[in-house]
C-alpha cells in the first residue's frame, strides 16, 4: 500500500507539474489609440516590444529556484531558457529598429537606442516615463507580457525532453522568422472539420478576402471528409489555399513508433487529393518531433513549419480575447507565422477581428505558396 501511495503522490505531482497555465491575452482597448497608420503601428509596436523587453530583463534577475517556482516546475532547464532569451533579446533589437525608422520628433517611445545594450538598459526603467496617455495601458500590457514570457520559458525549460516550438532543431524548419518586417502568414491546424462547418465557412471567407492560409491537415479526418462528400468536393473546399500535413492524426510525433508511417500517410493522401493546394510542410501536432527525424524529413521533401504567433483559440480564450493576443504578438515581433484551429468555430469570428484592425496598419500577408517553397 506505500508502495500504491507514493506511485499514486508521484504521478500526482508530475501531473501537478505538466500543468498548462492559463495562456495570456490583452484587451487592445487599453491601448489609446487604433492602429489606422503605419506610424501608429509603428508606434504601439515600439511599446509592446519595450514592455515585454522590461519583463523579459526581470526574468533575468531570477535565481533558478525561483525562476522554476514561477513556471510550476521542479527542475528547468536554464541552458535553454538562456538560449531562448538571447534569441529573443536579438529580436526584439532587430525590432524596435524596423519600427524605429518610421520615428518623428518627439514621438512616443523613440528612444535614442543605438544597440541591445541600450535597449537592455532602457527596459530596466521603462515603466518610468511612459507619460499619462498610455497609463492605462502600462500595467494591462506588463502582465500580459509577464504571462506570456512564462508560457514561454516553461516550453524551453522543458526542452530537450518535450520539445516544442520555441527551438528549431535542423537547418530544415522554419518558424516565422525567416519573414520580412511587418508580413504574416495565416496557418491553420486541426482540420477540416465537419462537412459544412467552420473550416468551409473559414476558407469561403478568405477568399472573398482575396486571402492565402496554409491549412495543415489531419490525414483521418480529410479521409472522412473524402469518404462522405460529393467528387471534387476536397479541392472546392481548398480552392486558393495551401494545404500541409499534420500526419495521420493529432497525435505527438516525438515518442509515437509510428510516426514516419503517420507523415506518409497523410502526404500520400493529401498529394492525391489536392496536387494543386499541397505544399510540402509538416506542422507537428504540440510542435512535438523527434531531435533525429531531419534525415527522414528530408526523404519526404518536407520541411518542418513551426509557429511563433499562437492565438490559443483552441482553450478557454474567447475569438475576440484570442485575437487581441494575436495582434498583441504581431506588434511584438513585427513578423511571423501565426497559428489558429480552422476545425473549431472561434477561429473564423478572430480572424476577421485581426483583419478588421489592421487593415490600415500597413502589414502584409505572405502567399502561402511563396512561403512554402521559398529557400
Amino acid at each position: 500500500m506505500r508502495i500504491a501511495g507514493a506511485l499514486l503522490a508521484t504521478l500526482l505531482s508530475l501531473a501537478a507539474q505538466a500543468a498548462p497555465m492559463p495562456p495570456a491575452s490583452l484587451d487592445r482597448s487599453q491601448w489609446p489609440e487604433q492602429l489606422d497608420s503605419p506610424v501608429l503601428f509603428d508606434v504601439a509596436s515600439l511599446a509592446e516590444i519595450l514592455s515585454f523587453a522590461r519583463v523579459l530583463h526581470e526574468s533575468e534577475l531570477l535565481d533558478d529556484g525561483a525562476l522554476a517556482a514561477r513556471l510550476g516546475l521542479r527542475q528547468i532547464n536554464l541552458q535553454k531558457i538562456r538560449a531562448v532569451r538571447a534569441q529573443m533579446w536579438q529580436r526584439l533589437w532587430q525590432g524596435y529598429q524596423q519600427a524605429q525608422r518610421s520615428c518623428e520628433q518627439d514621438a512616443s517611445f523613440c528612444y535614442l537606442l543605438e544597440s541591445m545594450a541600450d535597449l537592455r538598459t532602457k527596459a530596466a526603467t521603462f515603466a518610468t516615463d511612459v507619460g499619462t496617455f498610455y497609463t492605462g495601458w502600462i500595467e494591462p500590457s506588463h502582465q500580459f507580457h509577464m504571462r506570456y514570457l512564462d508560457e514561454q520559458l516553461r516550453k524551453a525549460a522543458l526542452l530537450p525532453q518535450t520539445s516544442s516550438e520555441v527551438e528549431r532543431l535542423s537547418s530544415r524548419e522554419r518558424n516565422g522568422d525567416e519573414l520580412n518586417d511587418r508580413m504574416f502568414l495565416l496557418t491553420f491546424v486541426g482540420g477540416p472539420g465537419p462537412d459544412g462547418g467552420s473550416t468551409d465557412a473559414l476558407t469561403e471567407y478568405l477568399r472573398k478576402q482575396k486571402l492565402q492560409g496554409t491549412f495543415f491537415v489531419l490525414g483521418n479526418r480529410l479521409q472522412q471528409r473524402r469518404d462522405t462528400g460529393a467528387a471534387n468536393a476536397l479541392a472546392q473546399l481548398y480552392a486558393g489555399q495551401c494545404v500541409g500535413i499534420q500526419g495521420w492524426e493529432y497525435r505527438s510525433h516525438a515518442q509515437w513508433q509510428g510516426w514516419q508511417d503517420s507523415i506518409r500517410r497523410a502526404q500520400a493522401r493529401v498529394q492525391a487529393d489536392l496536387p494543386e493546394q499541397y505544399v510540402p510542410l509538416f506542422r507537428p501536432p504540440y510542435g512535438q518531433r523527434r531531435t533525429d527525424g531531419e534525415a527522414f524529413m528530408a526523404s519526404q521533401q518536407l520541411r518542418v513549419s513551426l509557429w511563433d504567433i499562437d492565438a490559443q483559440d483552441d482553450g478557454p480564450l474567447t475569438a475576440d480575447a484570442s485575437a487581441q493576443r494575436v495582434v498583441t504578438l504581431m506588434l511584438l515581433w513585427r513578423k511571423g507565422v501565426i497559428q489558429f484551429h480552422d476545425s473549431l468555430p472561434k477561429a473564423q469570428p478572430a480572424v476577421e477581428w485581426v483583419l478588421r484592425n489592421t487593415v490600415q496598419s500597413g502589414i502584409g500577408w505572405e502567399g502561402c505558396r511563396d512561403y512554402a517553397y521559398r529557400e
